[in-house]
């Protein structure tokens, strides 16, 4: 019985791996062993990555909001302790945004917290 070896499957295979890794240098690109090594690490990381991004902005946004607060006289957690208590629904990123691109709208809200955090203290 002739040997099947399954030829057109297994060069398609290669080929979709290869294609996977143009771009990539040297050998990397060319020979199906290192391709295919440098495809596994690349897709690894990048799951990893997608994950770290998300950590890395969030710092961003908190390292944003805590020097345009500091900027206004009031600490990060205490900012985001009145932001809470006046219930206004703005998330960390907007306010980042909001404190670099607009200072004056940032201001207004760090009044309303400051005010919201003078009640709250003559509350309790």
């Amino acid at each position: 019985m002739p040997r099947a070896t399954n030829s057109p499957a297994s060069r398609e295979r290669r080929k979709r791996l290869l294609d996977k890794a143009k771009g990539y240098r040297g050998r990397r690109s060319k020979l199906f062993r290192y391709a295919k090594n440098a495809i596994m690490k690349s897709e690894y990381w990048s799951y990893r990555d997608r994950k770290t991004r998300k950590r890395n902005f969030r710092m961003l946004w908190v390292q944003r909001i805590n020097a345009a607060t500091r900027a206004h006289g009031i600490t990060y957690s205490r900012f985001m302790e009145g932001l809470k208590s006046t219930g206004l629904g703005l998330d960390r990123k907007v306010l980042a945004d909001i404190a670099v691109t607009d200072e004056a709208a940032f201001k207004a809200i760090v009044d309303r917290v400051v005010k919201a955090l003078g009640e709250k203290s003559k509350a309790a």
